[in-house]
């Protein structure tokens, strides 16, 4: 394997179009006028979890393609699990867009919602304060943040482990 092929591109381009497909899907839930809605959650969810399966399954392929159809599974978890991490960073500097530009009272309109579904739900107002502060913590911040990309690192690494297992082939593999 001394002309290998290099997943960086793989990597980039990929991941900025799953970046790009997320961003996509909100903007219709936005226009559509459901982003507060559970239907616009389902969608933007739906979309999400097929692009974050789709993309790595693209990358690997194409990387295997390049590299006269051999990958290892190590290979594989590096690019789709860089392809999810970047796509992620892009959704996160979309939202940081999205709730200052865009849609500045994002937050205080979910806050209002959730009140609402805590109420609904039999929750005393101690709680329903506590539940909003705690959520508030998190929202468009550092911490929600870097637990957000923690969360997608592991997904990413869990769809990434799994395909690259099933599309692995090795020069080992054909003696």
């Amino acid at each position: 394997m001394e002309n290998q092929a290099s997943s960086k591109n793989i990597i980039l381009n990929n991941g900025l179009y799953y970046g790009v497909a997320t961003i996509l899907a909100s903007l219709i839930v936005y226009a559509l006028g459901i982003h507060l809605d559970p239907t616009g959650g389902y969608i933007n969810f739906a979309v999400i979890a097929i692009t974050l399966i789709a993309f790595p399954i693209i990358g690997m392929s194409t990387f295997k393609k390049n590299n006269g159809g051999f990958m290892t599974w190590g290979q594989g978890v590096k690019i789709g699990v860089g392809i999810i991490m970047i796509g992620a960073l892009i959704g996160i500097l979309y939202q940081h867009l999205f709730t200052g530009f865009i849609e500045p009272e994002f937050y205080a309109q979910v806050e209002e919602i959730t009140r609402k579904g805590l109420f609904d739900a039999g929750m005393t107002e101690e709680q329903i304060n506590t539940q909003i502060e705690m959520q508030s913590k998190f929202q468009g911040t550092i911490i929600g943040d870097a637990i957000g990309l923690l969360f997608m690192a592991f997904i990413g690494f869990v769809v990434s482990a799994i395909v690259a297992a099933v599309k692995k082939h090795t020069e080992e593999e054909t003696y």
